[in-house]
C-alpha cells in the first residue's frame, strides 16, 4: 500500500488529475477497510499515513481537474489521517496544498493563514526541502496581496532553505520534487503573476526564472514542464516578444498534449487571449489554431 501510494503521487506530478484519479479512490477505499480490521498499533499508524498520502494526491488531482469542493473534501481527510498517523510533516504539506488551492481561487488572506500554521505547527519536525516549500508558498501569498517586499524576501528564505538540502533519503519521498528546478519554475510563475500588473518590471526576470527551470527538468516532468511552456510563452507577450511567444506557443500545447491536468488546459485559455490582435502574423495565427484546436478536443 506505501509502494502504491508513492506511485499514484508520482502519476499525478507527473501527468495531473483525469481518469487516475478514481484508481487512487480504490486504493484508498483498501485503506479504510484495512483500518476497520484489527491492526497492532504501528501497523495502524502505518496506514493512517498511508491514507493521508492517497487523499493528499486525490485532493490534489480533484483540484488540478476543477472540482474544488471535492478536493477539499480530500484535503481534510488527508489532515485527520496525518494527525492519527502521527506524520506532522505531512500534514504540513497538506495544509500547503490547501493554501495553493485559495490562491488559484483568489483567496491569498486565508492562504497565508495557512502557510503560517503549516510553519509554525511543524517547524521542529520539518526538514530543509520542506521549509523551502513552505516559503515559495508563502512568498505565493505576498505576490497575490501585491506584497513584492514580502514576496522577495520569502523567496530568499526558500533558496537559503533549500541550499541546507541534503540526499533525496534524508527527507520524505513526496518532497524530492522540490529541488533547484522546482524552485526556478514557482519563482518564475509568481514573478509573472506580478508582470500582468508591471511587465516592465517583472517580466524578464521573470522569463530567466522560468528558462532556468526549462534548462533543468525536460518534457518528462510532464505537467510542470507544460505549465512552464505556457508561462514563458506569457512571459514574451508581456515583453513584446510576439514572434518567439508564437514559436512558445506552439511548444507549450505539444507538452500540453501529453497531460491530462485542467489546470494545464486553464492556463493555456489564459494564454489565448494574447494571440488576438494579431491576425496579420501567420506564426500567431497558427499558435491560436493550436490553442483551440487543444482546447476543443
Amino acid at each position: 500500500m506505501e509502494t502504491t501510494a508513492r506511485a499514484f503521487r508520482q502519476w499525478d506530478h507527473q501527468y495531473g488529475g483525469g481518469l487516475r484519479r478514481k484508481a487512487v479512490l480504490g486504493q484508498l477505499a483498501e485503506v479504510s477497510g484495512a483500518l476497520d480490521d484489527h491492526q497492532a498499533p504501528a501497523v495502524t499508524a502505518r496506514l493512517y499515513r498511508v491514507m493521508a498520502q492517497l487523499a493528499g494526491t486525490a485532493a490534489t488531482m480533484a483540484w488540478d481537474s476543477g472540482l474544488h469542493r471535492r478536493a477539499q473534501d480530500y484535503y481534510r481527510l488527508a489532515l485527520r489521517a496525518a494527525h492519527a498517523g502521527g506524520d506532522v510533516v505531512f500534514g504540513a504539506n497538506v495544509l500547503a496544498g490547501m493554501a495553493r488551492q485559495m490562491l488559484y481561487r483568489d483567496r491569498a488572506d486565508d492562504a497565508l493563514q495557512l502557510i503560517h500554521l503549516a510553519q509554525e505547527g511543524a517547524r521542529a519536525a520539518i526538514g530543509p526541502r520542506v521549509r523551502a516549500m513552505l516559503h515559495t508558498r508563502e512568498a505565493w501569498a505576498y505576490a497575490a496581496q501585491g506584497r513584492t517586499a514580502g514576496f522577495h524576501r520569502a523567496t530568499a528564505k526558500a533558496a537559503e532553505a533549500l541550499s541546507d538540502a541534503g540526499a533525496d533519503g534524508d527527507e520524505p519521498y513526496w518532497i524530492a520534487y522540490f529541488d533547484e528546478a522546482e524552485l526556478a519554475g514557482v519563482t518564475g510563475g509568481r514573478l509573472l503573476d506580478l508582470s500582468r500588473t508591471d511587465p516592465r518590471r517583472h517580466a524578464a526576470q521573470a522569463a530567466d526564472q522560468i528558462r532556468a527551470a526549462l534548462a533543468s527538468r525536460g518534457a518528462e516532468a510532464g505537467r510542470s514542464h507544460a505549465l512552464d511552456r505556457i508561462g514563458l510563452a506569457e512571459c514574451q507577450f508581456l515583453t513584446g516578444d510576439i514572434q518567439g511567444a508564437a514559436a512558445e506557443t506552439v511548444l507549450a500545447v505539444q507538452a500540453a498534449r501529453g497531460t491530462q491536468s485542467g489546470r494545464v488546459r486553464a492556463q493555456l485559455g489564459q494564454l489565448y487571449p494574447y494571440t488576438v490582435g494579431h491576425s496579420a502574423s501567420r506564426p500567431v495565427r497558427e499558435a491560436r489554431d493550436s490553442i483551440r484546436d487543444l482546447l476543443s478536443s
